[in-house]
C-alpha cells in the first residue's frame, strides 16, 4: 500500500462500460457515506474484469488495494495473499491470519490491518507497494489529516478472480461482509476510522454469496462503436474498412477475443495487403482467451464439454461448420457420444447449474459459443487429416450416436447399438418425466430397461424404478406392475421392493410388509440417492411416514453432497409428500417451496406441478383460500395435459377442503366424488382412501348420506390395514357424522381418544370442531364450548386462520368467549393443580421455576399449562395475568396465592 501524497496513475481506457462505471461510482458513494459497500463483478474470460478492477482502483478517491488470486488453492491461501498486501510487516500479516482463523474473524483482522496502514500513511510512514501471494498493489491519493486526530478514511479492496480463491478464505470473506460493523471498521488504538468497500470479480459460472445490500454487475459485449474504439487502441495501424468489418463480425463484441485476434495479425493483414486467415478468430485465438477457464475445469467436466461441442458441430454439418456450438444438440446424442468416448456424464448437472451449458427441454447448448469453439480447438481427439486444411475428430468417429444423427431418424435407430439405444431411451424418458406426458416416459423407461438388462444392469435397475415412478405419478396400477415385473431374475432389495410393492398394489399387505421393511432397513442406510429414494417410497407404502421423511431427507442430503442438481427436484418432491403425509404441514410447505425453485431452475415442470399441489393442500390446512386456488390452478395447468393423476388429485382435494371450510359443502362433495371413485376414471389409487373422510363430512353436510355411508364402509376396511395412523380416528369421526343421537356422541368421543395417539393435531382439531358443532346444534352450548375452544386454540397455533374463524363463529353461537374468558367461574373448570400453575405463571414464573416449586417435571407443567390455555380459551401465558387478576377480584383473594 502507498500512503504517500501522490497522483494516481490514470486508469485504463474502457469502452462501452457506462453501466459498469456507474456501478463503481455508486460503490464509492456508498463507502464514502458509510453504508455497506460490496460490488460483485462477473463476466466471461477476456471480457475485462481485471481491467475494470484496475480502473476502479485508479479512480477511487481514497486508498485502493488490488489483490489477485493466489497461485494455488491451499486452505487460507487467499487470506494470506490479502493480509500480505495489507500488512506493514510479515509478522503483522501472520497475526492477522491467526485472528481470521480464530474467534475474531476476518473482518476484525482486516479492520486492524487497514487502520494501522492508514495511520502510518497519515503520519508519512507509508510502506510503499504491498505484495502478497499473487499480486497485491495499493494506490493512494489522499494523505489525510494528521495521525491521532480521529480521521475517517475510505479504502477500496479489489479482489480478482474470486472463483480461484480457496473455500476457507471465501467463507471467511462472506462472514466478514455480513458483519453488522462492516461499513465502518475501526482499528483498535490507531486513531483512524476506516470505511471499507469491496470490489470482487469472478468468472460468470461462479455463484456469489448472498450479501445484504450487495450489487452484482454482469459485463456485457461491446457494441460496434465500442469495438471500433477498441480496435483503434490495439491496432498498430488503422485497419481498412473491410478488415475492420470482418474483425468486428468474427469477435462478436468480445473485447478479449478481438484483442487476441489483432495480436496475431500483421500490419499487412490490417491494411488488406495480405488476405486475412479464414477465420481470423480461429481456434488458437479462442484457446488463448479461454485456456485459463478450460485448464481450471475438472478433467471430467472438460471432456464432457468437448463431447457436447463435437456433437453440436457434427449435427450441424461436420468439420466445415465452425460455429456449430452455437446450435443446440439433443441430450441423447450427447449421452451416446460420451459413452463412445468413455466420458462420464456425471458433471452434466453441475455444468448446467454453473451456467456453462443451457438446457431447454431435451436440448443442450453453450451459453457462450466461443467456449464451445475453444474446446473444439483443444479437444484431445483432434488429429491431422491427410487432406490440406482438414482435421479428423477421432473421438467423434467412434461415436455411433453422432453417426446416427447424420443418417436421420429412421437410420439412427438402426445405427445405434442396443446399449446406446437403451441409454438413449433412458435419457429420453428422463426428459419426458421432467416435462412431458408421464406415461410416455414410462414406455421409454421400460424399453430402456429391456435393452440395458444384460448390458448395464445398474442402469436397467434405475430405468425400472423410474418407470414405476412415472406410472405411479400417472395413477396407473397396471403400469406400476409392468415396471416391477420387468426385472426378472433380480436379487436383493430390488427384488424385495418389486415383490413387496406388487403385493401392496394387489392389497395383500401382509405379504408386502416384510419385503418392504427389508428395503427400508437396507436401502435406507445407503449413501446412494437412488437407493434412498426407493427406500423412502417403500416406507410410505408401509405407512411409516416418519421413516419416509427421514430417508428422503437423507436422499436429499446425498444428492446435494454429490452435486446432482437434476436429482434435487425429485428428492424434494418425495420429501415434501412424506412431510405432508406425516402431518408436518409447515415443513412440507418449506420443502415444496424449495423444490419448486429447484424444479423451475432445471426446467422440470412435472415436479413443479407436484410441488404446487402440495402447497395447495398445505394452504387448505391454513384456510388461505386465495393461495389454495392459485397453487391448485398452477398444478392442474400442467397435471392435466401431462397425465399427472397424483398431482391433480392433491390439487382437487385441496380445492374441496377449501370449499368445505367456507361452508360450500355441496360444491366440495361434487368435486370429491371423482376422487374417491374406484377405477381408471377415479382419483389416484394411493390417495383415494385418504380423501374419504373429507368426502364423508362434505356429503353428510350436503344431504348425500347414502354415498357417504358407502364410502365410510370401504374406508373401514382400508383403515383396518394399519397403513395410515390417523385413519382409525378419522373413521370414528365419519361414523359419528353418520350416526344419530347418543351413538354420535360415543363415536366423537372415540375419535378424540384415538386422535390422542396418532399425532396429527390438525385432524384432531377438525374432529373437535365437528363435535362441538354437533353439540351446539343439539342445544347443548355448555358442552360444546370445551371442544370448540380446544379446536380454536389448535387452529390458531397452526396458523389455520380460516378454520380458526369457523371455530370462533361456532363458539360465539354457544355464547362462549373467543378470547381470554372474563367469566370468573372459569377457574372452577380447572383442576386444583392447574389453578396453582396458572397463578404461578401469571406472576412470571418459568416452567422450570413452577416445576421446582410444585415438585413436578417441566414436561408435566407444560402439559397442565396447555390444558389451562384450552379450557380458558387463551393462546399464551401473556394473557394469564389478566385472567387471574379477574379471579382474584371476584373472590377477594390475593393474586399471589400459591406463591407462599
Amino acid at each position: 500500500m502507498s500512503g504517500a501524497s501522490q497522483a494516481a496513475a490514470p486508469g485504463p481506457r474502457l469502452h462501452d462500460r457506462t453501466t459498469e462505471l456507474a456501478a463503481l461510482a455508486r460503490l464509492a458513494a456508498r463507502v464514502d457515506a458509510g453504508t455497506r459497500g460490496v460490488l460483485f463483478l462477473t463476466g466471461d474470460p477476456g471480457e475485462g474484469r481485471t481491467v475494470l478492477l484496475a480502473r476502479a482502483a485508479a479512480d477511487f478517491p481514497g486508498t485502493a488495494y488490488r489483490i489477485a488470486a493466489p497461485g494455488h488453492r491451499a486452505p487460507w491461501s487467499g487470506a494470506r495473499a490479502l493480509f500480505a498486501a495489507l500488512a506493514a510487516t510479515p509478522s503483522a500479516g501472520r497475526r492477522a491470519l491467526r485472528r481470521a482463523r480464530g474467534a475474531d474473524g476476518l473482518g476484525a483482522a482486516v479492520a486492524d490491518l487497514v487502520a494501522e496502514s492508514e495511520s502510518e500513511s497519515s503520519s508519512g510512514t507509508g510502506t510503499g507497494t504491498g505484495t502478497g501471494t499473487g499480486t497485491g498493489t495499493g494506490t493512494g491519493t489522499d494523505p489525510g489529516p494528521p495521525p491521532g486526530s480521529g480521521s475517517r478514511r475510505s479504502v477500496l479492496i479489489c479482489l480478482d478472480d474470486l472463483h480461484l480463491w480457496d473455500a476457507h478464505s471465501r467463507a471467511a470473506l462472506t462472514a466478514s461482509w455480513q458483519e453488522p460493523g462492516l461499513p465502518r471498521l475501526g482499528g483498535r488504538g490507531h486513531g483512524v476510522r476506516v470505511r471499507v468497500g469491496w470490489l470482487l470479480s469472478a468468472a460468470r459460472h461462479h455463484r456469489f454469496p448472498d450479501v445484504p445490500g450487495a450489487e452484482t454487475v454482469r459485463l456485457g459485449r461491446l457494441t460496434p462503436a465500442g469495438g471500433r474504439a477498441l480496435l483503434s487502441d490495439v491496432c498498430p495501424v488503422p485497419p481498412v474498412p473491410w478488415v475492420e468489418g470482418r474483425l468486428l463480425d468474427e469477435a462478436a463484441g468480445h473485447p478479449g477475443v478481438l484483442t487476441a485476434t489483432v495480436r496475431r495479425l500483421s500490419p499487412a493483414h490490417l491494411t488488406g495487403t495480405t488476405p486475412l486467415p479464414r477465420p481470423a478468430t480461429d481456434g488458437a485465438v479462442l484457446a488463448e482467451v479461454y485456456g485459463g477457464l478450460m485448464g481450471r475445469l475438472p478433467a471430467d467436466s472438460r471432456r464432457l464439454l468437448a463431447v457436447v461441442a463435437l456433437a453440436a458441430r457434427t449435427a450441424s454439418g461436420g468439420p466445415d461448420a465452425p460455429d456449430a456450438p452455437t446450435h443446440g444438440i439433443g441430450i441423447d446424442a450427447v449421452l451416446a457420444g460420451a459413452r463412445a468416448a468413455r466420458t462420464s456424464v456425471e458433471p452434466l448437472d453441475g455444468l448446467i447449474a454453473d451456467g456453462l451449458l443451457h438446457r431447454s427441454g431435451a436440448t443442450l447448448r453453450f451459453e457462450d459459443p466461443f467456449l464451445g469453439r475453444a474446446l473444439l480447438a483443444s479437444a484431445p481427439g483432434r488429429e491431422a487429416d491427410p487432406r490440406p486444411g482438414r482435421t479428423t475428430d477421432t473421438v467423434l468417429a467412434r461415436s455411433e450416436g453422432h453417426r446416427a444423427d447424420r443418417l436421420g431418424p429412421p437410420a439412427a435407430v438402426r445405427a445405434l447399438t442396443p446399449l446406446a439405444r437403451g441409454r438413449s431411451q433412458l435419457v429420453r424418458g428422463l426428459a419426458t418425466l421432467a416435462n412431458g406426458p408421464v406415461m410416455d416416459a414410462h414406455e421409454a423407461f421400460l424399453e430402456a430397461a429391456e435393452l440395458l438388462r444384460e448390458r448395464a444392469p445398474v442402469e436397467a435397475s434405475d430405468a425400472r424404478f423410474l418407470a414405476m415412478e412415472a406410472a405411479w405419478a400417472g395413477g396407473d396400477v397396471a403400469g406400476c406392475l409392468a415396471a416391477l415385473h420387468a426385472g426378472t431374475g433380480v436379487r436383493g432389495t430390488e427384488r424385495d421392493f418389486a415383490e413387496g410393492l406388487s403385493a401392496a398394489l394387489a392389497v395383500r399387505l401382509d405379504e408386502a410388509r416384510a419385503a418392504l421393511a427389508r428395503v427400508v432397513e437396507r436401502d435406507g442406510a445407503a449413501d446412494d440417492p437412488r437407493l434412498l429414494l426407493r427406500a423412502g417410497s417403500a416406507a410410505l407404502v408401509l405407512g411409516d411416514t416418519t421413516a419416509a421423511a427421514r430417508v428422503h431427507a437423507r436422499a436429499l442430503a446425498r444428492a446435494r453432497a454429490e452435486g446432482r442438481t437434476a436429482l434435487l427436484p425429485r428428492a424434494l418432491e418425495h420429501l415434501a409428500y412424506a412431510e405432508l403425509r406425516a402431518g408436518r404441514y409447515s415443513r412440507a410447505a418449506r420443502t415444496a417451496r424449495e423444490g419448486l425453485r429447484a424444479a423451475e431452475l432445471t426446467g422440470q415442470d412435472n415436479v413443479a406441478a407436484h410441488q404446487y399441489a402440495v402447497l395447495a393442500l398445505v394452504a387448505s390446512v391454513a384456510g388461505d383460500g386465495k393461495a389454495v386456488r392459485e397453487h391448485a390452478g398452477r398444478a392442474l395447468a400442467t397435471a392435466r395435459p401431462h397425465g399427472l393423476v397424483q398431482a391433480a388429485t392433491l390439487a382437487e382435494w385441496a380445492l374441496a377442503r377449501d370449499e368445505l371450510g367456507r361452508g360450500l359443502a355441496a360444491q366440495a362433495t361434487a368435486r370429491l366424488v371423482p376422487l374417491v371413485r374406484p377405477g381408471p376414471r377415479g382419483g389416484h389409487f394411493a390417495l383415494r382412501m385418504l380423501a374419504v373422510p373429507c368426502f364423508v363430512e362434505a356429503a353428510v353436510a350436503s344431504g348425500r348420506s347414502a354415498e357417504a355411508r358407502a364410502a365410510a364402509e370401504e374406508y373401514a376396511v382400508w383403515a383396518a390395514q394399519g397403513i395410515d395412523r390417523p385413519a382409525p380416528a378419522q373413521l370414528a369421526r365419519c361414523r359419528a357424522l353418520l350416526a344419530k343421537d347418543e351413538e354420535s356422541a360415543y363415536w366423537f368421543g372415540e375419535a378424540v381418544r384415538r386422535h390422542d395417539s396418532c399425532g396429527n393435531d390438525f385432524e384432531r382439531a377438525r374432529t373437535l370442531l365437528a363435535y362441538g358443532t354437533w353439540l351446539r346444534r343439539r342445544r347443548r352450548p355448555g358442552d360444546a364450548r370445551g371442544p370448540l375452544r380446544d379446536a380454536l386454540v389448535t387452529f390458531e397455533r397452526a396458523a389455520a386462520e380460516g378454520w380458526a374463524e369457523h371455530a370462533r363463529s361456532e363458539l360465539r353461537a354457544t355464547g362462549g368467549a373467543t378470547g381470554g374468558t372474563s367469566d370468573p367461574s372459569a377457574a372452577r373448570e380447572l383442576t386444583p393443580q392447574q389453578q396453582r400453575i396458572a397463578r404461578l405463571v401469571a406472576q412470571g414464573a418459568t416452567n422450570r421455576e413452577v416445576a421446582d416449586r410444585l415438585a413436578l417435571s417441566p414436561r408435566t407443567v407444560d402439559h397442565h399449562l396447555r390444558g389451562v390455555f384450552l379450557r380458558l380459551g387463551i393462546r399464551s401465558r401473556v394473557e394469564l395475568p389478566d385472567v387471574v387478576g379477574r379471579w382474584a377480584a371476584a373472590s377477594g383473594s390475593s393474586a399471589r396465592e400459591g406463591l407462599h
